[in-house]
């Protein structure tokens, strides 16, 4: 085993075993008093709402909350495994291979074997739920990451020549944090540091990527999850984007990727006329760039003299003169402008100055490619603060491992709820329960009189505030990716039986 990576980091590359023996059930560690078999699995302590992590609370969690049977529903791809009741037990009566394809799956765990010491164990599979429920709660991963689904069980990863052991599917993924947008995050923000103002950015990249992904890729099944801290993570599930190769993956995030400018290299040049995806990328994003980014209650970038003159600083230096008047008008006492009316304002004078608006002419010494570069500043400025910055690399290859949904942070002690896209406004990553405040919903729910609970409560997680995104994440994204599933083994049954014969 060897150190974990930093626990900030949201995924890992495929790379050499950090582990000296990956069997989950034979570590050197498993004697280790951190790694002993839960010593409370039904009834919690009066909980401490106001702590929001600590080793028995995780160990808690792992025993009580955590939804060991959606995410094996969901990572087994079994439409046998659809109706929670059925305590996962997988009938698919031969009809698939689904129920190989869970045991072939990698997990990786980065535990505390002591306080401060963390050892990250990759290369782990499991036969059944089961087998999983019971490594993790052994164990108490402070972090588990999900990795691709191989030819053979990664646990036999040492047994197996070398070279033998290949990824042979994987979801398609991205990930977004917020730390990437550190030059841009006028808050007061920077590094694992958020704030409701930044949050937004989050919400404007995930409606731009997931109308990319269903209407460009036609991709159906699109799992959006908060990363615990400062993120968001997407999973796409369809079969075709489980089955697509490396420069597929490479190929579609790329398709999203634009190039931004950095701090030594400013050149941030647009295609003309802009790709269609660019096009609509932009009418969603300019609104929000609008409320959120402009005004003094988002990031200010036209609420004061010195924001706007840094915003009309970056124009290009052709249009020095639309630059120079609106400065003046701007400064003016008699200026009542809004930052919004002042955007307003200033695209129209740039549709002026390049003869595009009225019956304006555009100077005669202005040449074609300077004309363009002044018509996509609006659109250049636009994407510069809010497009989409995706960590590109871990979209691009199959063997990358994510962070598992519904686990915890530990630095926030936050779960990593699934979060729907057309409800981001309502999303508040600071409303997300700690798990102090799982453990005291629980004692709430456990102390109530009996004929004041819901007795239809199959999962103690349903006793808590998961009860309502974990059952959205089951009705709007985990039934019909199942049903979907269900209905491709029975066409390809049928079309097995027109081959043979067989009707």
């Amino acid at each position: 085993m060897g150190a974990a990576s930093n626990d900030d980091n949201e995924e890992h590359e495929f790379g050499e075993d950090q582990s000296t023996n990956n069997d989950a059930t034979s570590s050197n560690h498993d004697d280790a008093s951190a790694q002993q078999p839960m010593t409370c699995s039904t009834k919690s302590s009066p909980a401490d709402s106001s702590v929001v992590f600590s080793p028995e609370l995780l160990g808690m969690y792992y025993a009580r909350l955590f939804p060991y049977q959606m995410l094996y529903s969901w990572l087994s791809y079994d439409p046998a495994t659809i109706n929670p009741n059925n305590n996962n037990t997988s009938k698919n009566n031969g009809t698939s291979n689904n129920t190989t394809t869970f045991p072939r799956r990698e997990f990786s765990m980065t535990i505390e074997p002591t306080p401060g010491n963390e050892v990250y164990i990759r290369y782990q599979s499991f036969l059944s739920q089961e087998e999983l429920t019971t490594a993790i709660q052994k164990r108490r991963p402070t972090k588990i990451d999900i990795g691709a689904v191989f030819n053979y069980p990664p646990k036999d990863n040492k047994s197996l020549p070398s070279g033998k052991l290949q990824t042979q599917e994987r979801e398609l993924v991205f990930d977004i944090d917020l730390t990437d947008y550190d030059g841009v995050r006028n808050c007061g923000c920077d590094g694992a540091k958020i704030c409701p103002k930044c949050w937004t950015f989050m919400g404007m990249a995930m409606e731009v990527m997931n109308e990319g992904l269903r209407n460009d890729f036609g991709f159906e099944h699109v799992a959006w999850f908060y990363s615990g801290r400062r993120g968001v993570h997407c999973w796409v599930c369809d079969d075709g984007a489980r089955k697509l190769t490396n420069e597929a993956r490479s190929a579609v995030a790329t398709y999203f990727e634009v190039n931004l400018g950095s701090d030594k290299n400013k050149n941030f040049n647009l295609s003309s006329p802009l790709h269609p995806m660019l096009s609509r990328a932009y009418d969603i994003l300019e609104p929000r760039f609008v409320e959120s980014v402009l005004p003094e209650e988002g990031h200010g970038l036209l609420s004061t003299r010195a924001s706007w003159t840094k915003l009309l600083m970056t124009l290009p230096k052709q249009a020095n003169s639309v630059a120079a008047k609106l400065e003046e008008k701007w400064g003016s006492k008699r200026d009542t402008t809004t930052p919004e009316e002042k955007w307003d304002e200033l695209k129209t004078a740039l549709l002026t100055f390049i003869g595009k608006s009225g019956n304006s002419k555009a100077p005669k010494n202005l040449s074609n490619a300077d004309r363009s570069r002044v018509e996509s500043w609006p659109v250049e400025t636009v994407f510069k603060y809010v497009y989409p910055r995706l960590d590109i690399n871990v979209s691009k290859m199959q063997n990358h491992l994510l962070k598992s949904p519904f686990c915890v942070h530990p630095k926030t002690g936050r779960v990593c709820v699934p979060i729907e896209v057309s409800n981001f406004a309502s999303f508040d990553p600071f409303q997300v329960p700690t798990l102090g405040q799982l453990m005291k919903e629980l004692d709430d729910f456990e102390a109530a009189d009996k004929s004041e609970n819901d007795t239809d409560v199959t999962f103690d997680w349903q006793k808590t505030s998961l009860k309502e995104p974990f059952e959205k994440f089951q009705k709007s994204f985990l039934v019909p990716l199942l049903n979907e599933e269900r209905r491709m083994q029975r066409e390809e049954r049928e079309k097995r039986a027109a081959v043979m014969g067989d009707f």
